[in-house]
């Protein structure tokens, strides 16, 4: 059992998750996103390693996700649906109860962006929206769904829905709306720690226009 501080992003792609990852590290903190840089660890066997794909081998192979992941303070995007890949850690209790057990203070966040606004995004992500997600294999969303806006509403609202029940009550789990004037200030709380930055990173190229422009501010 490790009590250090980790911080586990559970929100969906597009849901802000760069911008979390930009802000933590302002903060200071070493935070994988999405897939392992080479200029992020000197070990080999990391580079170019999809998070969610080191969350399962440390889950499988040794019943804690994050083991051999000790570089890093947190994780701000978890999920992978590409080459292949189809891995959604965020919504498997088994990893995230796993996660708990091995590492009773890691603070769970969950960065949310209104569900229509966030449809949008996925839909306006190079073929996200139009072959990834209706083509793979994803919980709450099976192959042949998600083309449909409707239907990523139906599976974003229930992706959040499943967390708050999960975590209810939990001090240790944060629903984030990264749109809010007040996101800064609440993940400051949260974590116990300065933000110098917060923002808007990795915009779509043509943002719909239903989207909710995040505030460029500092708390």
């Amino acid at each position: 059992m490790n009590n250090r501080q980790r911080i586990v992003n559970l929100g969906l792609p597009k849901s802000g998750t760069t911008t979390l990852a930009h802000a933590l590290r302002r903060a200071g903190l070493r935070i994988a996103d999405y897939r392992i840089r080479r200029r992020q660890t000197p070990d080999t066997n990391l580079h170019g390693a999809y998070v969610g794909e080191r969350l399962y081998h440390g889950y499988f192979t040794t019943g804690d996700p994050l083991h051999g992941l000790d570089l890093f303070d947190g994780f701000s995007e978890i999920s992978t649906l590409s080459e292949g890949h189809s891995l959604w850690p965020q919504m498997d209790w088994g990893v995230i109860d796993a996660i708990r057990l091995h590492h009773p203070n890691t603070h769970f966040i969950a960065t949310w962006r209104m569900p229509e606004a966030l449809s949008n995004s996925i839909l306006n992500w190079s073929d996200l929206g139009t072959k990834r997600l209706p083509h793979g294999q994803i919980p709450g969303l099976p192959k042949g769904y998600g083309a449909n806006p409707a239907q990523r509403v139906q599976w974003i609202c229930a992706h959040y829905a499943h967390l708050e029940r999960l975590f209810r009550d939990d001090p240790r789990f944060l629903l984030l709306d990264v749109g809010a004037a007040d996101a800064c200030a609440r993940l400051s709380a949260f974590l116990g720690r300065d933000l110098p930055w917060w923002g808007k990173a990795n915009r779509n190229p043509q943002p719909a226009p239903t989207d909710h422009p995040e505030p460029q501010e500092v708390c």
